[in-house]
């Protein structure tokens, strides 16, 4: 009995697992479930299945039954969808009623070419993608599955497609195609998930990437992807082309960089942007920027055509709030060396905050203070700036060389124009000396080399860059050097600047040798008029920058003026001086062939009593009302402009010998014929003519002409005045 019972139990067993192993590779065919299929089916909205015969069959994974049909006929849309074989899966108790329930449908998809997968795709998608789809694809194989899931009532639930797409060509833009793209996809109607994406987008290797995409609120999409650029100036020509709305200031000849991306952005139903960020970190292995318009910076000798980077490791992260962009690594300037720079960007709400720190190898030049950088020797430069729009604060500045050393704290411009600053401290191997501005100005120090002052002030624009101070200014030095190689000791300044211009001064200096600089500036307060008087024991410091006065030695100096807002009247007085090596006046008594008044002025030099100087300036035109000098071998007298473009231009007559011409005045007979009862008739002197720019001036004389009444009148009127 026990071994029949055995034998039962065995044929059972033996019989199932025949039935199991039948229904999971052969199948029953039956007709029976045809329209239920397809009627559910059905239900999804632009569906429509045709079936011809189904097979009965059994999931051993899954424990689950179902029916499979080979090469069924779908069609979405009216769009066929070729299909290798459906499966639907059903409840098993629903078998033995009425009404069988099919849990899930599973669609495994032929492979469709680039024809089949346009049309597809823009029938998948709404309308607004399909511009973007359409015609784009030119090239690439699909190859997916699909299940349907319905609820317990057989409506639509959800679904899952997956699969992948290779050797996907596609054209994004007019200029840039997507090639040789493979991926992976995985799909629900809440999310998008492409996997393992590797193309090449025109000199862009896209490598390792992803995108999911969520649709529960709107659209959301999270990407992250590798991609390394080998871009030249033509294929960058290109991608400029997309964004042709944006200004590009620089000219990118080449790139090489190998970057991590992440990317986000966050849509509304209306793909309107709610939200985005894309953040990057890598090596950018050289870029090339070749500006548009080369920088000419006044401090650097040479001018700024192109900047370079090379292993440049960044991060950056851009967002609808802030952008954030960090860099360490190499750059140069025009192609030379390649230095050391760390950079950190940082813009929020208009505000920017720039931190700057790099290595500077080229000469500087600043002629304030006379210093220069060698050339050849490394400086450090580190700058942190704010900026909000045009507001600009220069919170630290520092430059570093060998033992010089530069700081600026607290620098602001408004406006391109200078507002304020709190601290400057100044150590190089010429000056020693900090200026800080609290409730007034004060500037102070050990040295000062102010050789180059009388340089930059005659350089001025007319421009008031300074025009936001107004602040009581206090300046002591205990040496200044000055230009001529002269010192200037224990010079002391007690002042007061309204609206960047000085209106109150009291001063002094010691040139040693009981020689003295003093100047004073006072205002007045009805008149708004300022009157300035500066008096020196050597002239020479004072005027050295001024070519007129090249070869002047000797002498005291006395200079008034009085100011009218952008009017000035002044005069300059010299006595008792000497002209030596004076270019202008050498080539002017040449060319008058006066040779032993040029041999005297390259030798000992001419000798003159007194310079006056009597002008006036309107803006940057200057008007010359008259120069007359008079000394005991020649005497001159002039007047002429120089315009905005630093044109001069000068007339006047010079006389050679005044002492022998009076001696000729007193010989009876022929001095009433040389020089009549009324001064000026009869005697001779030279005319000339001065005219061009600094660099360039043309001189021309007419050596036959009367002396003027107005020169003698000068000239008695000098003789008076010294009687």
């Amino acid at each position: 009995m026990k071994k029949i019972v055995t034998s039962i139990v065995c044929i059972i067993f033996v019989f199932i697992i025949t039935i199991l192993v039948l229904l999971s590779t052969l199948g029953i065919e039956t007709s029976k479930f045809n329209k239920l299929i397809s009627d559910k089916a059905s239900e999804t909205k632009n569906i429509n299945l045709d079936l011809e015969t189904i097979k009965f069959k059994i999931n051993p994974k899954e424990l689950s039954l179902f029916l499979e049909a080979q090469n069924p006929k779908i069609t979405y849309r009216g769009l066929s969808i070729p299909v290798k074989n459906v499966k639907a899966y059903i409840d098993f108790l629903s078998l033995f009623k009425s009404n069988p329930k099919i849990k899930k449908i599973s669609l495994n998809l032929a492979e469709l070419d680039v024809i089949q997968f346009n049309k597809l795709f823009t029938a998948l998608k709404p309308s607004n993608f399909k511009s973007l789809l359409n015609n784009r694809i030119i090239n690439g194989i699909l190859n997916s599955k699909i299940d349907i899931f319905l609820t317990d009532q057989g409506k639509f639930e959800n679904f899952i497609s997956k699969g992948k797409i290779t050797n996907l060509e596609a054209n994004l833009f007019k200029e840039l195609n997507f090639t040789n793209v493979n991926l992976s996809f995985f799909a629900d109607k809440n999310d998008i998930l492409i996997k393992n994406i590797f193309g090449d987008l025109e000199g862009i290797k896209i490598s390792d990437g992803d995108i999911k995409i969520n649709f529960d609120t709107g659209i959301k999409l999270n990407s992250n992807f590798n991609s390394k650029f080998k871009l030249d100036k033509k294929l960058l020509l290109n991608y400029a082309k997309i964004f042709n709305n944006y200004n590009f200031k620089n000219n990118i000849n080449q790139l090489k960089a190998n970057l991590n991306n992440t990317l986000f952005f966050d849509l509304d139903n209306t793909y309107k942007v709610r939200d985005y960020n894309y953040s990057t970190s890598g090596k950018i292995e050289k870029i090339d920027i070749e500006l548009l318009k080369p920088v000419n910076i006044g401090i650097i000798s040479n001018e700024i055509k192109s900047i370079f980077f090379s292993d440049l490791q960044i991060t950056s992260i851009i967002n609808s709030k802030s952008i954030n962009l960090k860099g360490d690594g190499k750059y140069s300037f025009n192609g030379l060396d390649f230095l050391k720079i760390n950079l950190e960007n940082n813009f929020v709400d208009n505000k920017n905050n720039l931190k700057l720190d790099f290595e500077y190898k080229d000469s500087i030049e600043l002629s304030l203070i006379n210093y220069k950088k060698p050339k050849n020797t490394i400086s450090n430069l580190s700058l942190f700036l704010k900026k909000k729009k045009n507001n600009i604060i220069i919170d630290t500045f520092k430059f570093e060389e060998k033992n010089n050393k530069i700081k600026i704290n607290g620098l602001t411009f408004k406006n391109s124009k200078f507002s304020s600053i709190k601290k400057i401290e100044v150590k190089t191997s010429n000056n020693d000396f900090m200026i800080q501005n609290n409730k007034k100005i004060i500037i102070k120090g050990n040295k000062f080399d102010g050789t180059n002052i009388a340089k930059f002030l005659s350089n001025e624009t007319g421009e008031n860059k300074l025009e936001t101070i107004n602040s009581d200014i206090e300046i002591d030095f205990k040496n200044i050097e000055v230009p001529m190689s002269e010192k200037l000791k224990n010079f002391k300044l007690i002042g007061q600047i309204k609206n960047g211009r000085f209106i109150k001064i009291s001063s002094k200096g010691d040139f040693g040798g009981n020689n003295f600089l003093d100047i004073m500036m006072k205002k007045d307060q009805k008149t708004e008029r300022k009157y300035l008087e500066i008096y020196s024991d050597l002239t020479r410091p004072l005027l050295a920058e001024y070519s007129f006065f090249k070869g002047l030695s000797g002498g005291k100096l006395i200079f008034t003026s009085i100011i009218d807002y952008n009017k000035s009247f002044s005069k300059l007085k010299i006595e008792n001086f000497k002209v030596v090596n004076a270019p202008g006046v050498i080539k002017l008594l040449s060319l008058a062939d006066l040779g032993g008044l040029a041999d005297l002025a390259e030798g000992e030099g001419l000798s003159f009593d007194i310079l006056e100087i009597d002008m006036e300036k309107n803006k940057n035109f200057l008007k010359i009302n008259e120069i007359l000098a008079l000394g005991p071998s020649v005497s001159v007298l002039m007047e002429g402009y120089r315009n905005a473009d630093g044109i001069t231009s000068l007339r006047g007559t010079l006389v050679p010998a005044k002492t022998l011409n009076k001696m000729i005045s007193k010989i009876p007979v022929l001095g009433k014929i040389v020089v009549p009862k009324e001064a000026g008739e009869g005697l001779f002197g030279i005319s000339f003519k001065m005219k061009g720019s600094k660099e360039n001036i043309k001189t021309t004389i007419n050596p036959i002409r009367t002396l003027t009444p107005r020169f003698i009148q000068k000239i008695i009127d000098r003789e008076n005045k010294v009687k």
